[in-house]
């Protein structure tokens, strides 16, 4: 998962990719953390793609490098409400302290289940994470 998260952090910014009344729906993201060997995200739980995680939790992500090179995951992104997963997610990207805190009701985090990445370029097949 180490490997993952490495990844989406050195894109800076990644689009995640929900769907909503049958229709996609993609955002842009920044925020991604390790906690216990799983990729975690985050948002608040009044935003709009919060019900459509909750609704259809299966996700893909896209985070592209300047390189012309990108990563593509896709999996089931999972609640977890536990008071040290948002701590971590706070302790990893920091700025989100501005407008988060653990006990406030409205910062959730998510970690991706049954992941599955790829290391993409416009000259290749793409090529699996390792494990």
């Amino acid at each position: 998962m180490n490997e993952m998260v490495k990844a989406l952090q050195q894109t800076g910014v990644f689009a995640v990719a929900t769907v909503e009344n049958g229709e996609p729906k993609v955002r842009p993201f920044g925020a991604v953390a390790e906690f216990e060997g799983k990729l975690y995200l985050c948002t608040g739980n009044q935003k709009a793609v919060y019900r459509q995680i909750k609704a259809h939790p299966q996700v893909q992500i896209c985070g592209w490098n300047a390189d012309a090179t990108w990563v593509r995951l896709e999996g089931t992104l999972v609640e977890d409400s536990r008071l040290e997963a948002k701590e971590a997610m706070l302790q990893a990207v920091p700025i989100l302290q501005k407008m988060y805190r653990v006990d406030d009701g409205v910062f959730t985090v998510f970690y991706l289940d049954q992941a599955k990445a790829w290391h993409c370029t416009m000259t290749g097949e793409p090529v699996p994470f390792t494990a």
